[in-house]
């Protein structure tokens, strides 16, 4: 049997007490703020960050899990599944690359394929989907190049810096993703 959250430079894992401190810096850093979330960029305290990552191990419609480069066994991000409805095989996908130093190296790449393998062939998702927004150009052709296809668009839904940008809607079915997997795993 294959383990099902490793690959080759990225493990997928709980998060750790140590990680909070990690966690906690890039939920102050507004540029990871504003890739990460449709929410404005606040600064967290230390006591909402906690909060949140407990949030998720206390509900059944949430997993999170830390991103560890396999190199140094750090955390480099979070990923994970929202807003999942067990009775539709649906969920939410989410990724946050908070290490700067691991950004645009194919790390969210390997995470994402690990995480999409995860839900549809041990959670039996049969739609896993997401949101961006239009200004994040890198993260739009990395979904578009794992198979997300875009299923709408929330016009003008963001507002940043007195600009208003659109929120678009991906999702990927499980026969889409067994198709291309073939070539990924």
């Amino acid at each position: 049997m294959r383990d099902l959250l490793t690959g080759r430079n990225v493990r997928l894992t709980a998060i750790r007490d140590s990680d909070v401190e990690a966690i906690e810096a890039w939920f102050n850093d507004v540029q990871f703020l504003r890739s990460y979330d449709v929410v404005p960029a606040i600064p967290r305290q230390p006591t909402e960050v906690r909060k949140m990552l407990q949030g998720f191990s206390d509900s059944g419609e949430r997993i999170i899990f830390a991103i560890r480069a396999i190199e140094t066994d750090q955390i480099i991000g979070i990923s994970g599944f929202d807003e999942i409805i067990w009775s539709n095989g649906a969920a939410a996908l989410f990724i946050g690359i908070g290490d700067k130093r691991y950004i645009a190296k194919g790390f969210g790449r390997e995470s994402i394929r690990l995480l999409l393998d995860f839900g549809f062939n041990e959670l039996n998702f049969y739609r896993i989907q997401l949101n961006v927004i239009s200004y994040n150009g890198p993260a739009i052709r990395l979904y578009e190049s794992l198979g997300f296809i875009k299923e709408g668009i929330f016009r003008k839904f963001i507002q940043r810096d007195g600009d208003r940008y659109d929120l678009y809607l991906y999702g990927l079915l499980k026969e889409e993703w067994q198709t291309l997997s073939r070539f990924y795993i």
